[in-house]
């Protein structure tokens, strides 16, 4: 595996995919390293829908403004109050969720995989779409989602680190 850095470096988005499908192996390894990510007290109250039904991705493409992006799977990373572990979640399940879905991406990027990500919350109407097409319940919160295959563009890694943007020992 590479560098961590590298991998972060390298971690782009993509927008255009190879046909080949994912291997259920490969998005368990992914699902397993966004549920390693850190939350709030513990509280874990992330849950993740995984397609792979190509009816379902295209339809989604289809109505998605900004998600209309080839990959042979799509995991939306949601969040699920009731199961959480603590009531931490009920303030920190954005940053929670985020957390996992960054160590899905930066994952991905290890594993030679490409991933776009693309919120849904807080659009009322995407999250509308995703409930009524996948089942997700009215008390479940569609974070974002995030498309995911075998990259058919490259990209450069970068940082896009801006030393204006630090400040050290004060503002």
């Amino acid at each position: 595996m590479k560098d961590i850095l590298d991998t972060i470096f390298s971690r782009r988005s993509i927008r255009i995919y190879d046909r080949k499908k994912l291997d259920k192996e490969t998005i368990t390894n992914l699902l397993k390293a966004a549920m390693a990510a850190p939350s709030g007290s513990n509280s874990r109250p992330w849950e993740f829908v995984v397609v792979t039904d190509e009816d379902k991705i295209n339809f989604l493409r289809s109505k998605i403004k900004y998600g209309n992006y080839n990959a042979p799977a799509i995991i939306i990373v949601c969040s699920n109050l009731a199961i959480a572990q603590n009531e931490s979640a009920y303030k920190y399940w954005v940053q929670d969720c985020s957390a996992a879905t960054e160590n899905l991406l930066v994952a991905a990027a290890g594993m030679g995989l490409g991933t776009c990500w693309v919120a849904s919350y807080p659009k009322e109407d995407v999250m509308k779409l995703l409930r009524e097409t996948l089942g997700i319940p009215e008390d479940v919160f569609p974070l974002n989602l995030i498309y995911v295959g075998y990259p058919a563009e490259e990209k450069a890694p970068r940082t896009q680190y801006d030393e204006t943007r630090v400040h050290w020992e004060s503002y």
